[in-house]
């Protein structure tokens, strides 16, 4: 119902768009449905996404591909997914022109506390001593949540979906550049112990690009998961190898069996907007998806779509509003069973108009949280959110799209390995402060049954009469909320097509802090911004996993971030 209301909304808002203070500009691509459905998948790794596009030839629904797609992903792009992590999809039901969320993320053991990052002096735990521990996981969440979204969409048995990856694991598969590169990075994870005895050759040295990797302990465990289904994970041998191996020093977690067998993945309500000449939908919290529709909703009352890339004051309209999303989104956000989000006042018009006065005409100190209608009195918050993830995009035969993003959250997760996947270290994703020091509660602080605030948001377009016109999301951290925002102010503002949507550069501005991709601006944007206030330094921000589809005039207009290795695959209608 919530939806049709802003279907409504959005046609009423287009019949006034005469009248809006900043026209849209005439070159915009014209929302079109597809005459013909053309399948599709938009996956981070080739093998992932021929491990779609065959369930989708045999007549597999949307949902059974991206079973499918999460199986391989969690083999052959391990430091970004897998099964022992979470997911956030959005479903589009082409039939009812209706879209549902899935929540997947993961939750802090019954056991958990709020002080469980903190030193015995009470100050926090260096990042890299928490993500190793045992503390850091959270319980996983995708295996239930593409189980449940199985039982009300999937078209192909449950058991069917996993031949493909249990092949390749069984097999082996030519180890990637990217996953190469993650192998002998310097990340923590990559030297744990599970991870150095996993990715190491005969010689002890590691795994190189074009190496073969077998997984027998996983091809065994597929086999149990496709015969058995969400029972083989949170159950039984493979539940108690998990607990087991948490609670193994350092800092040894506190999972237990019943945290496993206790995990319920939610189905929520989309949060969804008018943006431009289409109705956008994320995920509500504790995905971030209120903070990209901010985001957008303040960019919109600028005039930066009669701007383009090669203009510096369009990048500084786009630093200035990440900045005071930000200020928002890290103030306010978290698990709604335990806190409360104004979502409303954050997105209320008045509300916009009032934090877009402060983008000014200069880059100051950072912006302070604004106070919506509706807000609770919430501590700043320092959560560190570390760049890992990825995102993809099917859409079936009849129409149906999913838009999933899903983690182990940093790379390789915890470093540490169950059954041949990684376990995750979504728990340091929570605020390791508790409370500010006037006592002040951290909205995204640690609590028994929490789920961790997530910069994820799998965001999917509508037309006005609630067509599918598009899918986007990103890896990326905290960063995700500027990758998809610059990439949809570059496809649907700037008109270009999404390919170049995508590699146009990067600019994460958060705080104090202004990073992106130096050496793609040229001299002249690099110059107007610091005459604004803003120099770009290098750092996190450079290596987004945006994939992106826009129909236009009827085609499928898809790309994969060219940062990372991934395809974009079409079927002929049938």
């Amino acid at each position: 119902m919530q939806l049709f209301k802003t279907i409504a909304a959005l046609a009423a808002s287009l019949s006034l768009l005469g009248c809006a203070a900043v026209p849209a500009p005439a070159t915009r691509p014209p929302v079109q449905a597809a005459a013909s459905v053309e399948p599709f998948v938009v996956v981070a790794n080739p093998l992932a996404a021929n491990a779609g596009i065959e369930v989708l030839k045999r007549g597999g629904s949307a949902i059974d591909a991206a079973v499918a797609i999460e199986a391989m992903l969690s083999l052959v792009e391990p430091q970004s997914s897998g099964i022992g992590g979470g997911a956030f999809i959005t479903y589009y039901d082409a039939s009812t022109r209706q879209v549902s969320i899935y929540d997947g993320r993961e939750t802090a053991p019954a056991q958990a506390s709020p002080t469980m990052f903190l030193k015995p002096d009470g100050t926090p735990l260096p990042f890299r001593q928490a993500v190793l521990s045992g503390r850091s996981t959270g319980v996983p969440g995708a295996v239930a949540v593409l189980a449940l979204a199985h039982r009300e969409h999937g078209r192909l048995p449950w058991s069917s979906l996993f031949g493909a990856a249990q092949r390749t694991a069984s097999e082996g598969f030519a180890v990637s550049p990217r996953l190469a590169r993650f192998i002998s990075s310097e990340a923590p994870q990559a030297s744990a112990p599970d991870a150095r005895a996993y990715f190491a050759r005969p010689d002890g040295s590691r795994l190189q690009a074009g190496d073969r990797l077998r997984n027998a302990a996983y091809a065994e465990f597929l086999g149990r998961l496709a015969a058995l289904g969400p029972t083989a994970f949170y159950s039984g041998s493979t539940a108690a190898k998990i607990v087991e191996r948490l609670r193994v020093e350092p800092l040894p977690g506190s999972m237990t069996m019943a945290d496993l067998a206790a995990y319920r993945p939610i189905k929520r309500e989309p949060l969804c907007r008018p943006w431009r000449i289409y109705a956008m939908c994320v995920p509500p919290p504790p995905s971030s998806g209120v903070g990209l529709i901010e985001l957008m909703k303040l960019l919109e009352t600028t005039d930066i779509a009669a701007r383009g890339p090669n203009d510096p004051q369009a990048w500084f309209l786009f630093a200035q509003a990440s900045r005071i999303m930000y200020a928002d989104r890290d103030r306010y956000v978290g698990d709604p069973a335990f806190v409360k989000v104004p979502v409303d006042g954050l997105l209320a018009p008045d509300y916009i108009a009032q934090r877009a006065r402060l983008i000014g005409t200069r880059a100051g100190p950072p912006p302070q949280a604004g106070v919506p209608v509706g807000a609770p009195a919430a501590a700043a918050d320092r959560s560190l959110e570390p760049a890992g993830t990825t995102h993809f995009i099917v859409r079936d035969g009849q129409g149906n799209v999913v838009s999933i993003t899903a983690t182990v959250e940093s790379l390789f997760g915890s470093g540490r390995m169950v059954d041949g996947f990684f376990l995750n270290n979504e728990l340091t994703d929570f605020s390791f402060r508790p409370t500010d020091d006037q006592g002040r509660t951290v909205a995204n602080a640690v609590a028994p049954g929490k789920r961790p605030r997530s910069s994820m948001t799998p965001t999917i377009l509508l037309t006005p009469d609630g067509q599918f016109a598009g899918a986007i999301g990103s890896a990326g951290g905290n960063a995700i909320l500027a990758y998809v925002a610059k990439s949809l102010v570059a496809a649907v503002d700037w008109n270009m097509s999404m390919s170049e949507a995508l590699a146009a550069p990067n600019l994460v501005a958060r705080g104090s802090s202004f990073n992106g991709e130096v050496d793609k601006f040229s001299p002249q944007v690099l110059q107007g911004l610091a005459e604004r206030g803003i120099v770009v330094k290098p750092g996190q921000g450079e290596d987004s996993g945006v994939h992106a589809v826009l129909i236009r005039n009827g085609r499928v207009d898809g790309a994969a971030d060219p940062r990372r290795e991934g395809v974009v695959l079409v079927l002929p209608p049938r």
